[in-house]
């Protein structure tokens, strides 16, 4: 029997039907998870607060299998994992269409203006014309990022007629290449960052690049934080040398009370909701974790394994 320890909130879905081998222990909070951890060959340690699943991650000795429905793994100790010959799967592809869906709704507030059309309603104001005349269809948007997240925000923006063109190694017809893409950012009205955080990527987006988009451009960044350098936005934002930004992810978070990027009325900012487990995507976590229990038993390639090299 192998030892898996498990958050209880995924049992009503897989524990009837978890291979005999597995003996599960289910964990409800912090506290349980940290006293099961020990004894985990199978981990499941997801926690929207990350000290205590880390915690567990370093309890864990006889660790085999590491499973997270998580698209993003950069704050877990991938060397580590690495080293102490852990495989780790991730859930790459299991919240995309949300956060996808996050993606464009922001996209299509900001084009119509409608934070001001809610903001007029919350004082009873009738408004005499719309806050924005800005159009989506006909507009370009370039998209950093075409894994599973970049491809279904291109399907998406492809409905409002919005021209994608994703970034890709693999050259091809309306894509442009690593060396290609700065050269042409004047060109986009949308700029959208859906890349992973790794040691290629960090701080990519900065002042040069920013200073190369149309002065009335989307900066949306529903990738990692880490890709970008903070304060070139903020700069850049204040000057209004851009035509604002949609940021999920900020650094840190939760973003202080007193951040500038608050007070900022080309910011918008919705606090890394988007990739929030739903009933949708936690039955589709459960499945890849079942669908992975064979694989990890034969030996076969994990569903969503990470590379501990790449980070993704």
């Amino acid at each position: 029997m192998i030892r898996a320890v498990l958050p209880a909130w995924a049992r009503d879905g897989i524990e009837a039907r978890l291979p005999h081998w597995i003996d599960a222990a289910w964990w409800n909070d912090e506290a349980e998870l940290i006293e099961l951890a020990p004894d985990a060959q199978i981990g499941w340690f997801d926690m929207h607060i990350k000290p205590p699943a880390l915690e567990a991650i370093s309890k864990a000795r006889d660790l085999q299998w590491l499973s997270s429905a998580y698209a993003g793994v950069d704050w877990m100790p991938l060397g580590d994992l690495k080293a102490r010959g852990v495989v780790l799967s991730c859930g790459a592809g299991l919240a995309a269409n949300q956060v996808a869906e996050f993606a464009v709704m922001s996209m299509l507030a900001a084009a119509r203006g409608y934070r001001e059309i809610v903001r007029a309603q919350d004082r009873h104001e009738w408004l005499g014309w719309p806050p924005s005349m800005r159009e989506m269809a006909g507009s370009r948007a370039l998209i950093l990022g075409y894994g599973s997240i970049g491809q279904a925000i291109a399907r998406m923006l492809g409905g409002f007629n919005v021209d994608c063109v994703p970034v890709r190694s693999k050259p091809g017809e309306g894509v442009l290449s690593p060396d290609e893409w700065r050269a042409q950012l004047g060109t986009f009205d949308w700029v959208i960052l859906s890349l992973p955080h790794t040691p290629e990527t960090a701080g990519m987006f900065g002042a040069a690049e920013f200073a190369g988009m149309k002065d009335d451009a989307f900066f949306v960044n529903y990738g990692r934080a880490e890709v970008v350098d903070q304060h070139a936005l903020v700069d850049v934002l204040e000057r209004e040398a851009i035509g604002g930004a949609i940021l999920d992810l900020t650094e840190p978070e939760p973003l202080p009370a007193d951040h500038k990027l608050w007070t900022l009325e080309n910011a918008h900012i919705t606090m890394h909701l988007s990739g929030i487990p739903n009933e949708a995507s936690r039955a589709r976590a459960a499945q890849r974790f079942l669908d992975n229990c064979e694989r990890f038993r034969t030996g076969q390639p994990l569903e969503g394994q990470v590379d501990l090299v790449r980070g993704y």
